[in-house]
């Protein structure tokens, strides 16, 4: 192998002194314009705005992110497969949010057998808080979206998933949407939905030591991002048996809102969310298979 030349000590010496003249004055002219853009930024009132915004995780990004109504107390919770805005007052969730892709409809997970209480969750009810009660312990996110992952399945029976739902409707008309919003991610390559207990009717109601709050009316809220245009619909169902089944009970996302006082899908640019916010066309969700 060649060896490498040696320079001269004084044209090294010289080319260090160089060296370091350049790097402290690369060095100056940093620092000058860093403070100068500190200056600028603190002047404009932004700087505290911008580490605000650097600080905080941006959930405005996702479309599974809910304003929540502002009179009522929540916890998020985000676990594997959902997120979860929980009141610890009325011992239900305020909503439940996940997306659902094609592949995860693939899954083949066995369905977990008991519900368990999340002991890290202030308010979270007890399984047996539902014993006798005459009311079944009903997923918001179903234990079939969650087949993809161990993990999501366990925590699908997580009481801060579950509330007290009549028969009639746990294995009615609210489980047949179930199984076609599973049809409908399958079609257009994934879907969002929210749904949960309507808490802003009058509610006395409840049930176990807990005393769970009895919703009287429940909501679900659907979008396709990805569809083309994008598609939204809304459903609101009494806490027994549906009239008309999931037709007559399909509602525009505008309606859920003004009913529950949620924001769905703020993230969306105005023109689109406006557009899918306000449709309430199921015929054109039905005829997907």
């Amino acid at each position: 192998m060649p060896q490498k030349q040696r320079t001269p000590n004084r044209r090294r010496k010289k080319r260090s002194a160089n060296n370091r003249l350049s790097v402290n004055a690369r060095l100056m002219m940093i620092g000058f314009l860093t403070l100068a853009a500190i200056a600028i930024i603190m002047s404009s009132g932004k700087f505290n705005e911008y580490n605000a915004e650097k600080d905080c995780p941006s959930r405005y990004d996702s479309l599974e992110y809910v304003i929540t109504n502002p009179e009522l107390p929540e916890e998020i919770i985000y676990y594997t497969g959902m997120t979860i805005s929980y009141n610890r007052r009325a011992h239900v969730p305020n909503w439940v949010a996940w997306e659902l892709t094609r592949e995860e409809t693939l899954g083949e997970e066995p369905r977990a057998q008991n519900f368990v209480t999340d002991e890290n969750v202030d308010g979270c009810a007890d399984p047996w808080d539902y014993s006798y009660s005459g009311y079944d312990r009903g997923h918001m996110a179903p234990a079939g979206d969650m087949k993809w992952s161990p993990t999501a399945m366990r925590e699908s029976f997580y009481m801060t998933n579950v509330c007290p739902q009549v028969k009639k409707l746990n294995t009615g008309t609210w489980k047949r949407l179930e199984t076609k919003c599973r049809t409908w991610a399958q079609v257009d390559s994934a879907i969002y939905i929210i749904c949960g207990p309507i808490l802003t009717d009058t509610l006395t109601e409840t049930i176990g030591d807990s005393h769970v709050i009895v919703p009287k009316r429940f909501f679900k809220v659907i979008l396709s991002p990805y569809a083309s245009p994008p598609r939204g619909i809304g459903f609101i169902m009494n806490n027994g048996y549906v009239k008309g089944g999931m037709q007559q009970a399909a509602v525009s996302i505008d309606e859920v809102e003004a009913t529950t006082g949620h924001n769905f899908f703020s993230s969306l640019p105005d023109d689109i969310e406006n557009e899918v916010e306000s449709q309430c066309r199921f015929h054109n969700w039905s005829v997907l298979k």
